[in-house]
């Protein structure tokens, strides 16, 4: 074992026993280093080890706090410090409907014949199969300013229905959504690129952008999204490669582009030639929701969607829908990036589609989503919290004088976790006080309990 895991144990063993307490700031990283006689760049790597086991949260400019709460006698309520009950956390985001299970399991009974399994256990390409791309087309296609329509009420090909249909022969997969974003950054972007994207931003686009050798660039954003006067004017002061951007229900402000901004932005990397990554895994919750950027720069646009919401976190596809031009360029990138989908889970996606199993679970968390952020209005009444109707996160703007690192130890403390606001700022210099609920991976009675918990937390720290 690497001697920076050795050392991390023994922190995590101090954090167990409860001799480094929720909320305890660690050293700085040059003094951890002197103490333990070890190089700087070791410390880092303990810090780091740190943070992946979930352990610490840092804050660039204010330090490492510890974030895990040690173990509590049995038999003492959520609402209590170190409770005894199971943490609940708020940090996961995976919706799920009641009785997911069996509506999954018939389509994939037929996967299990000898005889198909063996097909389905084959390699996929980029490209997917004819099926698949047929489906996932479907699947994603958009009504005018509205939700996907499902396949069987589909025009037929020669009078094709107005809205946003995306070719079969432009849809690629990879294994999940995220490694469709790799994918399609890789193929635009050169290491020392430059990506544009809305000042808060999905967190694993950052890790994406420091293995490509990419520089995020915090672009202005306001009530509607991404202000596309910030696009130009970054692209002025030295040119962006691309942009990253999710203009439906924005993780983690919840945030949803209107039909006209999306425009104005359309024209705007029309204008500048700058292509765009566009996200839109939690699409299919807005009810309705307005088309893609797609629908108005199709030749720069690469539209990201996948199942891992929709369906389940387990058996996952990424779906890329690019330009004409790009299908190539995109499929050497999933190739090459070793990102291609499963063949079992492209053949269980085809099914899933065309029984309509995917069109009732996308109704089902619909509704469950709502219930979920009546809840959270409820609980957290009075504070600075935004969430749209459907919306399966909500972001809190902390109440003064709570700090995010702070707030996320003490939630930690009652045995709840939360994502801490500076996880998703892309200038490690403006840290947003605020954290991000995860509303859709626990039951329906903790989650109540949780909010009411922290809603108690952010009172009692506040006066």
């Amino acid at each position: 074992m690497d001697d920076y895991r050795r050392i991390a144990d023994r922190i995590a063993d101090d954090i167990a026993a409860g001799r480094l307490r929720p909320g305890q700031r660690l050293p700085p990283q040059r003094a951890f280093a002197r103490r333990r006689g070890i190089a700087a760049s070791t410390a880092g790597r303990v810090y780091g080890e740190l943070v992946r086991r979930g352990l610490v949260v840092g804050e660039v400019g204010r330090g490492t706090f510890v974030r895990a709460a040690p173990p509590a006698p049995a038999g003492r309520a959520l609402a209590e410090p170190g409770a005894a009950d199971p943490p609940v956390n708020l940090e996961l985001n995976y919706p799920s409907a009641p009785g997911q299970s069996e509506l999954l399991a018939p389509a994939l009974a037929p996967l299990l014949r000898p005889d198909v399994l063996a097909e389905a256990m084959r390699p996929a390409a980029a490209t997917g199969t004819a099926p698949a791309r047929e489906a996932a087309a479907a699947l994603l296609s958009c009504a005018p300013g509205g939700p996907p329509v499902p396949a069987a009420t589909l025009a037929p090909a020669d009078t094709p229905a107005p809205g946003w249909h995306p070719a079969p022969d432009r849809v690629l997969f990879t294994g999940n959504a995220r490694q469709a974003v790799a994918a399609a950054l890789a193929s635009l972007v050169r290491p020392g690129g430059r990506v544009g994207v809305e000042p808060l931003t999905y967190p694993p686009v950052k890790g994406i952008a420091a293995r490509l050798g990419i520089t995020l660039v915090p672009l202005a954003a306001d009530a509607q999204g991404l202000c596309p006067r910030s696009v130009a004017a970054a692209h002025r002061s030295a040119p962006l490669s691309a942009l990253y951007v999710q203009p439906v229900l924005h993780n983690p402000t919840s945030v949803t582009t209107g039909a006209a901004r999306l425009r104005e932005l359309a024209g705007t990397v029309t204008g500048l030639g700058i292509p765009v990554v566009e996200d839109r895994i939690w699409s299919f919750l807005a009810d309705p929701a307005p088309g893609p950027l797609a629908a108005h720069a199709p030749g720069l646009t690469h539209v990201v969607d996948g199942l891992s919401k929709r369906v389940a976190p387990g058996l996952t596809v990424g779906f890329l829908v690019v330009p004409p031009d790009r299908v190539d360029a995109v499929a050497e990138a999933v190739r090459s990036g070793g990102w291609s989908a499963g063949r079992f889970a492209l053949e269980a996606a085809v099914r899933w589609t065309a029984d309509g199993t995917v069109a009732r679970l996308v109704a089902a968390k619909r509704a469950d989503a709502a219930r979920r952020r009546r809840i959270l209005a409820e609980e957290l009444a009075g504070f600075a919290v935004r969430s749209a109707p459907r919306s399966c996160f909500a972001w809190w703007e902390l109440p003064a004088p709570w700090r995010a690192d702070t707030f996320t130890a003490a939630a930690a403390a009652h045995g709840i976790a939360v994502t801490p606001g500076p996880a998703f700022a892309v200038d490690p210099g403006r840290t947003p006080d605020a954290v991000r609920l995860g509303l859709a991976s626990v039951p329906e009675p903790d989650l109540r309990r949780a909010l009411r918990t922290l809603a108690g937390v952010a009172r009692a720290g506040a006066r």
